[in-house]
Formats: structure tokens, sequence, C-alpha cells
């Protein structure tokens, strides 16, 4: 954490990164109000301020309860910052798990959850195109809140509706007919909602993009008998299908799918022998599974300078230990005084607070990080040796935030970032998505951690 004014409180972790940026939090050290802070760099392409400008002037419309609250911006001449909503319980894809997915009536929920902010939004005339887990946040009461409207436009003014020509969206979400062009706007988003309800329910997705051979044999209605459509029932089957009509023009609208009898289905009422989490109230399932993954996970947040450094791989692993210990820096951040003064601007150099779990709390509750067993060198000298029997390309900054480059099982880019950090005598290792989907970086960060399983701390 750093500190700068007399009332807040900048955590240098991030807690996400785009295209233009990272976010980051900031914390009111009275009342403990927090506030999630987007940080773009106006250098890095040519069409930010364009961009960023389309998507402010969306965001600040809208008021909705499972929809990010937009506070307010701040620029300078080369950075902006944007205040919003900060979510605690951080992307949507952290509660699903690999090849499993969650309980039916908290994807269920979710799924709801999802729909009403949709539908909000297509009353306004506006349409996402960008739905997918790591654009859902969830706050600390288990809230859905659609987030990130930098693909967003209008697609409806004055009662008149147009078609839209822009492809955009992320490949395994996106509708056929964006390819096309051109195309209609809520179906689109329609589309993404199921390709989410799919991955929550199963843990995976059903195909790459609308090429693949999966996709043509769901055309083709050869699809039933492979995963991940083998691991739903049939009123699912029936739910999902509807919404992923081929044709727009058949697709399920939002109305229609709450009316289907999955939507409506009671799943707290199932009566079982067994008292596991599936009979658990959603937001308390929510809370138990955080738990009981926080115990192996170890849900502590990462702690590394914000400044971007030119990344090297190093000679060896003690030159960068050296190198990280004698070369760190502090950083100079632009800052509110309060949420009334966040328009306000003032540069000033700060000092850093001491790192504790307390000061811990406060960040988004990943589930993709563990303590180990062995000490600072050690454990970058054994992450990295795995990193190399993977086959993965990696590099380390000057921070010490080693990034992780592969493809996924679909052949689309995947990227990371792992973090060592000593926090109270104490070694943390924290690994968060930096680019691609999030349901395979849960993956791969799965068969990372049993490749160190012999380090990773056990009993705490």
């Amino acid at each position: 954490m750093i500190e700068f004014t007399e009332d807040w409180l900048m955590h240098k972790s991030i807690l996400g990164e785009g295209a233009y940026g990272e976010v980051k939090l900031i914390v009111n050290k009275h009342t403990n109000e927090k506030v999630a802070c987007k940080i773009i760099n106006y250098g890095k392409k040519d069409d930010v301020q364009v961009n960023i400008n389309k998507e402010v002037i969306i965001h600040k419309m809208l008021n909705h309860e499972n929809i990010i609250k937009y506070f307010g911006r701040r620029r300078e001449p080369l950075r902006e910052y944007i205040y919003l909503e900060y979510a605690s319980r951080g992307e949507l894809f952290q509660m699903i798990e690999p090849d499993v997915g969650m309980p039916s009536s908290l994807a269920q929920l979710y799924m709801k959850q999802l729909l009403n902010g949709l539908h909000y939004l297509h009353n306004l005339g506006i349409v996402h195109r960008d739905i997918k887990p790591e654009n859902l946040l969830i706050n600390d009461d288990g809230v859905l809140k659609i987030s990130d409207f930098g693909m967003a436009t209008l697609f409806r003014c004055k009662g008149k509706e147009r078609l839209l020509d822009r492809r955009c969206g992320t490949k395994p979400y996106c509708a056929p007919e964006i390819l096309l062009r051109p195309y209609r706007a809520q179906p689109a988003d329609i589309w993404s909602c199921g390709i989410v309800l799919i991955a929550m329910l199963t843990g995976e997705l059903p195909w790459s993009d609308t090429f693949s051979e999966e996709f043509v044999n769901y055309k083709n209605d050869n699809y039933i008998t492979v995963t991940p459509w083998s691991k739903l029932g049939n009123a699912t089957l029936s739910l999902i299908r509807k919404i992923l009509a081929i044709e727009p023009n058949k697709r399920l609208t939002i109305q229609e799918i709450l009316k289907h009898p999955w939507m409506k289905y009671n799943f707290d009422d199932q009566k079982t022998d067994v008292v596991d989490d599936s009979n658990l109230n959603p937001v308390k399932r929510f809370n138990s599974m955080m738990e009981t993954e926080t115990r192996v996970h170890r849900t502590n947040p990462i702690v590394i300078l914000s400044q971007p450094t030119p990344a090297v791989r190093p000679p060896s692993i003690d030159q960068l230990v050296t190198d990280l210990r004698t070369n760190r820096e502090l950083v100079c951040f632009s800052q509110p005084t309060h949420n009334d003064d966040m328009l306000l601007s003032s540069q000033i150099q700060f000092n850093e607070t001491p790192l504790t779990k307390d000061n811990f709390n406060n960040l988004v509750k990943r589930m993709t990080r563990f303590y180990v067993t062995t000490n600072y060198e050690k454990t970058l000298e054994v992450l990295c040796s795995v990193l190399d029997t993977f086959h993965y390309n990696w590099q380390i900054d000057g921070n010490g935030a080693v990034t992780i480059s592969t493809v996924d099982i679909m052949k689309n880019q995947l990227m990371f970032k792992t973090n060592v950090i000593e926090i109270q005598g104490k070694i943390l290792v924290d690994f968060r998505l930096s680019k691609g989907c999030g349901i395979e970086f849960k993956k791969k960060f799965k068969k990372l951690k049993e490749c160190l399983d012999d380090i990773v701390e056990k009993n705490e």
C-alpha cells in the first residue's frame, strides 16, 4: 500500500488489466470506503482517448444494481483515472471450477442477475458486445455486476434501431452473425449469455470460435454426446439450445429466457441425505466456497510496483534476486483526497506502509494464490524450473513479476502473471490473469500448483 494524502491509501496490487491500462484499489483510511481506479495510459495506442471517451459517455449514463457504478474521471496529459465501484470478489471466472463449473442454483442466480442488468442496458438502447466471465464482477454480497463498457455502443435512439457492423467481442462468446454483418444488437448479447451459462454449469467452453469443428458439429446437431453438452440435463439443454439458436430472430429474448422452466426451478428445495454446498442459500454458498478455497489457495493479494519496466530473462536466479532487492523504486501517483475531489489533480511521492495480512483483506479474494514453505530465492528457482518444464515462454521484470505466455487448449493466446511476495515472514505465490480465457487460466494454475505441491504449505 502507498499513502497519498491524509485520508486515502492506494494498493499497489493490480486488481485487473485491459488493453489500455490497469485497475487498482483506493481505500479511505477512516471510513474504509473502497473505490476501484482504472488507470489509462494514453501513450500506448493512438485511439485510446477516443475509445475511452466513448466508454465513459456510455458508462456515466448507467445506474443499476447489476452494473458497476461510474463515479468520475480525471485527466492528465498522458494518463487518465476513472473511478468505479469496487467488487471485492473479483471476476466471475474465479467462481467457476475448471471442467466442473458451479452448483446449478448459483449459476441460475448469476444468470438472472446478468439478464437483469442486460435488460436494463437494452432498454436504454445500449449493447455491451463483450459479455464474458472476465467482465462480470461479484461484490462482497455475492451480487453480479456487469463491467467494462469499452465495446459498448448505442443501437437505438429515439425509438429507431440501427444494425451494427463492427466485429468485436471475444471469439468463444461471439454470436455467428457478427462475422456476417450487419447484425442486430440484442440477440448478439443474448448469445454471449448462453455461452456464459455453459461455462458456469460445466467449467468449459463449447468452442474456440464459430469457425471451429465443434461449432460446425453443433450446427449439424452432432454434438450431444461430447462435453460440455453431455454434462447438461434435458431442461438445461432445452434452454441453452434456444439461447444459442443460429438464426438471431429465433433466439430467445431475455423475457422468454426468464420464463423457461430451468430459470424458474427452485434448486434450493432439493432434499438430500447429505448436507453439502448445493443446499445452501446461493449467497451463503458463495461465501462457503470462498472460505473453503481460501484455506487451500490463500486468498491474499499481490503487491508489486505499478510502473511497467522492461521484461528480461535474468542470467540466473541469484542475479534476479539481487536485482530485485537492490533496485526497488518508489512510484509517483496522482490521487483524490476524497470522492468529491476526485477530479482534482496533484502529484505526490508516496511512502510505503508495511505489508501485513490485515491490509490484504481489502483486496480481491482470488482463488489462484497459495503460501509456500520455501524462502524467496528457492521459490523463484522452483517456479521458473517448473515453467521451463511446461515449455512456457516467461520473462521477469525489474519488480519480480513473472509474465507467462502460452496458448490454451483452443490455441488462443493466454498470458498470466505470477508474483512471489514476502509478507510477515511468509512467502505468498500469486497468479493473476493478464490476457485470455479465465477458465483456461485456472486450468493452467491447477497444473502448476500440482507440480509445486512439494513446496505448497498444507497446514494453513
